[in-house]
């Protein structure tokens, strides 16, 4: 039924890989088929932009953006993004607000986020306000942390958020009524 006809190869012939190889695992992938407009469209399913700032960079203003953001550079001046990683050589001396936040660099000013991550070569000086907090062994950090708790367990438990100042009022005599409870156990 099926025949099978032996053809001499060519000498001049040049060898063809296999189509379903899979490429070497340093090569990037890349799908070269793509016409360069469909390049340079917005990826479909609501991811968001990836931006990053060389290590050579500068800015002197505020980056604002919905996106990611790897930074290398300097920013002098407030960051506002959705995830911000902050590379072993960036640096950032303002406001940083992000939805996550991973610092491998140095940050000189306040952070607000709901995951931040201090990796041992970090450097923070300034407050942290965050719903989860993880700090590596051999992280500097100088400030102040401040832990809200997420909205959907407030709105679940009926939790209110703790009142701005959890210290009574001082009495007349200049104490508050904590302290004269501890001095009258003194006597």
């Amino acid at each position: 039924m099926f025949s099978k006809t032996n053809k001499p190869a060519r000498a001049d012939a040049k060898p063809t890989a296999p189509a379903n190889t899979a490429p070497p695992l340093d090569a990037p992938a890349v799908n070269l088929n793509k016409s360069p407009a469909a390049a340079s469209q917005r990826p479909q399913g609501g991811a968001k932009p990836f931006s990053s700032v060389g290590s050579g960079l500068v800015i002197d203003g505020s980056v604002t953006g919905s996106g990611d953001l790897h930074l290398d550079g300097t920013v002098k001046g407030d960051v506002r993004v959705n995830h911000l990683t902050v590379g072993e050589s960036g640096s950032i001396e303002g406001k940083v607000e992000a939805e996550t936040i991973e610092v491998r660099g140095r940050i000189v000013g306040s952070i607000q986020g709901k995951q931040v991550k201090l990796q041992a070569t970090a450097y923070v000086e300034g407050d942290i306000t965050h719903e989860q907090l993880a700090i590596d062994v051999g992280a500097y950090f100088q400030g102040r942390c401040l832990q809200r708790r997420p909205e959907a367990f407030q709105a679940n438990t009926g939790i209110a958020a703790p009142a701005e100042s959890a210290v009574a009022a001082p009495a007349p005599g200049g104490m508050n009524s904590y302290d004269m409870s501890v001095l009258s156990d003194l006597a």
